[in-house]
């Protein structure tokens, strides 16, 4: 492991506090970043977050996709754990925490605003960003691949009734546009780019000198561009996070807990099933992490831009490249 990867932890603070410092300093003048905007979708951060999938999508070798279905345990614990297991554990402690155990700083209204909040991170599992982490601990990027596509499948018919379900509401639309949008920039775009890329380099230049010289050569810049996504988004929420501290901390502590408590489930019945270490990795990571676009347009949408529920939202997205990349870590230090 180089040296910039090894200290990655690091890197990571130091962009956080730049972030919130930038913001800060720049004031309102940073929205004019944070509002350019396609349904809904941050181009800036889109755009970095496509640099990220970038270097597992070129990698991918889609003529082996056929063969995934050798293996179906890891799809069968994909779908397990993002809509039998952790829509309903996301609202059980949101529920704990937010309606209990922080009941004496909390009124009941804004309690049950981010209750809402916490349940649509629930009900959204990760896309786009499942790649990187995948990416980070060796997981097969072809059966990464299929397990997310499975996964935005089921979205589309499984979202809707679960977040009415669990939040006893009847009328909830859903923002489509941002849902196709985010598919097409963080997944299909950068996935044609990674094929095209794919074929004609190593029809010019050889097998060998792809994975020896590309690669090796591609993956800075992986990691550069989720640095500098925690930059951008801690400095779009600097001043919120400036103004209330107390708050962002009473919501990151049940979102922390479930991101881990789920990891650790999908990783215990994964080890059951005896899945290879390069399945089970990204597919625990899936059930970890959140599709946050969605959910933070389906917030906004259902309860304003500056209520507890997108609050929540927010905070899901400032919170998890930190809590992902301490489990990327667990992961590589748990490969078998």
């Amino acid at each position: 492991m180089g040296y910039f990867e090894r200290y990655l932890s690091i890197w990571v603070g130091l962009c956080i506090l730049g972030g919130i410092l930038l913001g800060k300093l720049m004031g309102s003048s940073i929205s004019a970043l944070s509002e350019m905007n396609i349904a809904n979708v941050n181009i800036p951060v889109a755009s970095l977050v496509w640099l990220m999938i970038f270097p597992m999508m070129v990698q991918i070798d889609f003529s082996s996709i056929k063969d995934v279905g050798r293996n179906p345990k890891g799809l069968v614990l994909t779908l397990l754990i993002n809509w039998l297991v952790k829509p309903f554990t996301m609202a059980f402690f949101a529920w704990i925490f937010f309606d209990k155990l922080f009941s004496a700083f909390l009124t009941p209204a804004l309690a049950s605003e981010y209750i809402a909040g916490a349940i649509l991170l629930g009900a959204a599992p990760c896309t786009a960003m499942v790649f990187v982490w995948s990416y980070l601990t060796k997981g097969d990027p072809e059966y990464t691949l299929v397990q997310v596509a499975i996964n935005d499948l089921v979205l589309l018919i499984a979202f809707i009734p679960i977040v009415k379900f669990l939040l006893g509401v009847t009328q909830i639309s859903i923002p489509y546009d941002t849902l196709i949008s985010s598919v097409v920039i963080f997944i299909v775009i950068p996935l044609l780019a990674g094929l095209m890329c794919n074929r004609l380099l190593i029809k010019n230049f050889g097998l060998e000198w792809f994975k020896s010289v590309f690669l090796v050569k591609l993956k800075p810049i992986s990691i550069l561009a989720l640095l500098s996504t925690l930059v951008l988004l801690f400095a779009f929420q600097g001043e919120k996070i400036i103004e209330s501290p107390f708050n962002i901390l009473l919501i990151a502590i049940p979102l922390t807990i479930q991101t881990y408590f789920i990891f650790f489930v999908a990783w215990g019945i994964g080890r059951k099933l005896k899945l290879p270490h390069k399945i089970l990795s990204p597919g625990a990571m899936i059930g970890a992490s959140n599709f946050f676009e969605l959910a933070v347009a389906v917030a906004i949408t259902l309860f304003g831009l500056n209520s507890g529920a997108a609050l929540v939202t927010v905070v899901g997205v400032l919170i998890e490249v930190p809590v992902m990349l301490s489990l990327v870590k667990l992961a590589n230090k748990w490969r078998y």
